[in-house]
């Protein structure tokens, strides 16, 4: 392989799965490492499984290859429609929490046709959460520590048109250890008693968060206004959480480029492998120096 050109190893080494190049090939030398480490790699890799974008101008290319292909909701059952309920009680008040069809009754349909049932709470205040183990879910540490992925949150909740709710949302980062290294709660939000029962989103991104993350805690409720027995109170569906990959601010669209120096075995004592993105095409040149 040492006789081989940059640009044609980089080739190969395209054609390796992913973990294995980070887990293996890595540590076979210190021209792997570098390549592995590299962004020309990675940039091949995600153009060959479609998931180069022509306006992304990434920081890490070896990031955004994993996020891209781990992007997925991390929440369990979001909509109340799984075999399993995923949740933990925390508050069960009233007659607890119950599970709905869409539209429900004074409600309106889901903004998705994908999404065809939600939680609904009771006249006493009803919270669930779940505790999202990054680790597990192939988000290693050094990933968190130093890419330290956007973090992003979304719910959905809705009122019944003849009664008045409360709704809460409340989303932490965790250390090993499960101290709180940061926070979003939302205010209280008071949905009055003859709304449109109008599906609302609310959404917070966590980015900058430093290091140490390992768990993501996402706890929502509510409750009715009215204290009416049954199911009167706020209703929520299609919650998520997922890890993005920052760009930069100030991207040229379109057309990137980059250079990696090596040792070369021709009369010029360094070769310079080019990689130039193109709209999409990708065009590798070994130029002597």
């Amino acid at each position: 392989m040492e006789s081989l050109p940059e640009a044609v190893l980089i080739q190969i080494l395209a054609s390796i799965p992913a973990v294995e190049l980070v887990l293996v090939c890595r540590l076979v030398c210190c021209q792997w490492k570098n390549l592995v480490d590299g962004a020309a790699l990675w940039i091949l890799k995600c153009q060959q499984e479609g998931l180069t974008r022509a306006e992304a101008d990434v920081e890490n290319w070896q990031s955004f290859y994993f996020l891209s292909k781990k992007r997925r909701n991390l929440i369990k059952n979001p909509c109340g429609e799984g075999e399993r309920f995923q949740w933990e009680m925390v508050e069960n008040g009233g007659d607890g929490w119950k599970i709905e069809e869409l539209p429900g009754d004074f409600g309106k349909e889901f903004p998705s046709e994908e999404v065809h049932k939600y939680f609904v709470t009771s006249y006493e205040w009803c919270r669930k959460a779940q505790v999202i183990d990054l680790r597990a879910e192939g988000y290693w540490e050094e990933l968190m520590d130093t890419t330290q992925p956007k973090i992003m949150v979304r719910d959905w909740y809705a009122g019944r048109s003849d009664a008045g709710c409360l709704y809460e949302l409340c989303v932490k980062l965790l250390s090993e250890n499960e101290d709180v290294l940061a926070e979003y709660k939302s205010e209280t939000v008071t949905i009055p008693q003859g709304n449109d029962a109008s599906w609302t989103e609310i959404s917070h991104t966590f980015s900058s968060y430093g290091p140490g993350v390992r768990f993501v805690r996402f706890e929502h409720g509510g409750q009715d206004t009215l204290f009416w027995q049954g199911w009167y109170g706020a209703r929520v569906t299609s919650s998520s959480v997922t890890m993005s990959q920052a760009q930069r601010s100030q991207a040229q669209p379109g057309r990137h480029s980059w250079g990696l120096c090596h040792p070369s075995k021709t009369e010029s004592k360094f070769s310079r492998v080019e990689i130039h993105f193109d709209l999409g095409e990708m065009y590798i040149y070994e130029l002597s120096l």
